[in-house]
């Protein structure tokens, strides 16, 4: 097909200038951000990995897996009460990283092994997200739309710890698939393979973590409707999205769920309750666009409705609790003393009320970018481009207002739209260089669309100016590990390490530090399926001395790992003055608790559990 026939049958994103060279500039652009983020980042360093409590429990299960657990078997056995926690997370991000540790320790010690590949792969992932960047930039603009997006991109990237040395969760990875997603939807002459590319993202996207189900299901409806509004034209872009989208699913569903496991329905990762709808929808796509090509635009709309049924009838017969949020069984005591503090997971009211000087941080940029792709909408530039954008970014922005992740996926996508408007804005600028609202307007478009500048101006109203200009603060911002205080130090992991294998109780933000540290196991990490060890853990805090000696017992509990600088431990001490953790701050230590070496005054306080 012809750039001008996609043009003649409503694709409007054809039509476009010739297109710039790609590898060159995306070469230098990309050499340059990985530079500058190893200068800024490994000269301070002082681990090998992030500070993200994922980080960290990715690593522990890497190492697990290397160490001869098995490939379905995702249990962490140190984790939790007794019989572990089934972790959520997807073998597809360990093997790579897992193949890298392997590979480089044949050359060097495993520690310096580990550290090498922590900090190659989210640089691999920067290097990915620029990518797909660069092909969307060039698929909708000309060489300056190319660079003003690579450059904003490479911003991005730059104040993102997801994509610093050491940050192994999934984060990254689903932060490129989904641009990946958005590059190959925006290709003007509908060819097959990248439609092939869409339904590899997407299905790798799913099978990788809930939080990009979402967009995924919205760019399918956008693949959808295209196919209903472009009709034979689109029929092997639909063909080839369908198709892939349902193979690689099931693929990537048999290659990483246990048997035993496949008829079993989970709302956090791939399984059946997301594999039967999206494979069912995929697979009804694809016989959609076997219709004959005298089939109007009103039967093609039949179609698509009795598919979209098909797809809802089948979800909410055999995955109905798929339909809400994944923590909507979580306990309410754990709501209340654990999610409610976790920035990430915080809804837009929450984070006005914690933090308002980040909110523009995490929302304008969406915002402002679904401003203009309604704007150019109503104008009629660029319609199909917008509508897309529109879609994709309207859903990650509308997910952030209930749980903040999503914004780094909505300010990712803005990219896109406001480098195509700011090009525009340059070009006007260039036309009447005496014009200063031109120039003004230009300069202010610029700023509009960077996330960080909205964390400066909202750290300035808050704090100052000779306070504000800490961009590693507002890169952290997000994140859902807490500070620890002055817990945690080497030193105490080894004195820890030192002490018999058993069950240690702590916070659970030092849970994940544990089992990296350590020989021992765990009672509580910020993980919403470890509800059994983190209720656990909080009724220790909370009870009196008294009542926290059953529940040490009751537990198995060998070891009280005891951090008053913890903000969770602290909130537990200020809600129960007469609690176990509020007797210990106090230095009241009950005789059934035996003083162990602790090497930090002002860290961890050790304590064996001699009950009877």
């Amino acid at each position: 097909m012809t750039t001008s026939m996609a043009s003649k049958n409503g694709g409007d994103l054809s039509g476009m200038p010739a297109r710039p060279g790609l590898l060159k500039p995306l070469a230098i652009y990309c050499l340059v951000v990985v530079i500058a983020i190893l200068l800024s980042t490994l000269p301070n360093a002082v681990d090998y990995v992030g500070e993200d409590n994922d980080d960290i429990m990715r690593l522990v299960v890497i190492r697990d897996w290397l160490g001869g657990q098995s490939w379905f078997d995702t249990q962490q056995y140190r984790l939790g009460l007794d019989g572990g926690t089934l972790m959520h997370w997807s073998r597809f991000v360990d093997l790579p990283i897992g193949a890298m540790i392997r590979f480089f320790s044949l050359f060097m010690a495993n520690q310096q092994a580990e550290a090498v590949a922590l900090a190659i792969w989210p640089l691999a992932m920067a290097v990915a997200f620029l990518a797909a960047v660069a092909i969307a930039a060039r698929r909708v603009g000309d060489g300056a739309t190319l660079h003003i997006a690579l450059g904003l991109a490479s911003l991005y990237v730059y104040t993102s710890i997801r994509f610093h040395p050491g940050s192994i969760d999934h984060h990254n990875v689903q932060i490129a698939l989904v641009m990946t997603i958005a590059a190959m939807l925006l290709d003007p002459l509908y060819r097959a393979r990248s439609y092939i590319i869409a339904g590899l993202a997407s299905a790798f996207a799913i099978a990788i973590g809930a939080e990009t189900v979402p967009m995924v299901a919205i760019a399918c409806l956008c693949v959808t409707l295209q196919w209903v509004w472009h009709g034979h034209i689109f029929r092997a872009a639909a063909r080839a999205f369908g198709l892939t989208l349902a193979l690689a699913l099931t693929g990537a569903f048999l290659a990483t769920v246990p048997p035993r496991l496949y008829s079993t329905v989970t709302c956090d990762n791939l399984s059946l309750g997301f594999l039967a709808p999206t494979a069912l929808g995929g697979a009804g796509l694809f016989l959609c666009s076997l219709l004959p090509a005298s089939v109007g635009r009103g039967m093609r709309v039949g179609a698509m409705l009795l598919l979209g049924a098909v797809v809802l009838v089948a979800t909410k017969l055999i995955a109905p609790e798929c339909l809400g949020s994944p923590l909507a069984n979580l306990d309410p005591m754990l709501v209340k003393l654990w999610l409610n503090s976790v920035t990430e997971a915080q809804s837009i009211f929450g984070e006005i009320q914690k933090e308002p000087y980040m909110v523009g941080y995490f929302y304008a940029v969406g915002l402002f970018a679904l401003a203009v792709c309604g704007f150019e909408i109503i104008r009629g530039e660029r319609t199909e481009f917008h509508l897309i954008m529109l879609a994709l970014i309207g859903t990650a922005w509308g997910v952030a207002l209930i749980q903040l992740r999503s914004s780094f996926f909505s300010n990712a996508l803005s990219i896109l739209p406001l480098a195509v408007v700011i090009t525009g804005l340059r070009q006007h600028a260039g036309k009447e260089p005496e014009n200063m609202n031109a120039g003004l307007a230009y300069i202010l478009g610029v700023l509009a669309s960077v996330p960080v500048i909205w964390g400066v101006v909202g750290i300035v109203a808050q704090e100052g100016v000779r306070n504000s200009f800490n961009l590693a603060a507002i890169s952290k911002s997000g994140t859902p590990s807490a500070e620890i205080g002055e817990c945690g130090s080497p030193l105490e992991w080894q004195a820890l390490a030192a002490q018999p294998a058993g069950l240690v109780v702590s916070a659970s933000n030092s849970g994940a530090e544990i089992l990296r540290f350590t020989h021992h196991r765990a009672i509580s990490a910020p993980y919403h399926r470890n509800q059994g060890g983190m209720l656990t853990e909080l009724h220790i805090g909370l009870a009196t001395p008294a009542e926290a000696e059953a529940f040490l017992r009751g537990a198995g509990v060998s070891i009280l790992a005891f951090c008053k600088n913890d903000p969770q431990t602290a909130n537990l001490i200020e809600m129960k003055p007469d609690g176990l953790y509020a007797a210990l701050a106090a230095g009241k230590v009950p005789a059934y608790l035996e003083p162990l070496p602790s090497p930090e005054p002002n860290g961890f306080r050790f304590f064996r559990f001699n009950g009877s």
